[in-house]
């Protein structure tokens, strides 16, 4: 498995891995507009091929994870949870004391990686997530304390 930054040149990679995690999944373009965005950056991991994603933004003192994906196939193998701690150490470099995220509240897997990683419940935002055919979950948010993180 190998962990790097996310250049131009995988802008696909990236929409694969993300397109196999989510329904609708990002497409190139999409994550493109948002990776072009000041302090945004990613990071990809790839095993034989790309199998996992993040893509964040750290700007003003504030992380934020805008996407993390990956591959139901590589799952519970510890590629989300190495790209959350090179996340945010890369965050932390970056100047933020902060990292934020926002998780359904359905999403219990996602729920207990960011509470083993230190992220602690910051609020909730309702009908966040749409679902399809009138159904939407809730987001809860979470904050993660770089200043003092063990990661």
């Amino acid at each position: 498995m190998i962990l790097r930054p996310a250049v131009e040149a995988d802008l696909e990679a990236l929409s694969i891995v993300h397109r196999r995690a989510f329904t609708p999944g990002w497409s190139a373009d999409e994550i493109a507009d948002l990776a072009s965005g000041p302090g945004a950056f990613g990071l990809i991991v790839e095993a034989e091929g790309p199998v996992g994603m993040i893509l964040c933004r750290a700007l003003a003192g504030e992380a934020e994870v805008l996407t993390l994906a990956v591959d139901p196939d590589a799952r519970r193998q510890g590629v989300a949870r190495a790209l959350v701690v090179a996340a945010a150490a890369a965050a932390k470099a970056a100047g933020a004391d902060a990292m934020f995220l926002e998780v359904a509240v359905d999403n219990d897997p996602a729920l207990a990686l960011y509470d083993v990683q230190g992220f602690v419940r910051a609020g909730r935002r309702p009908s966040y997530y749409d679902r399809g055919g009138g159904i939407y979950v809730d987001a809860v948010v979470m904050r993660l304390d770089l200043g003092g993180a063990a990661l």
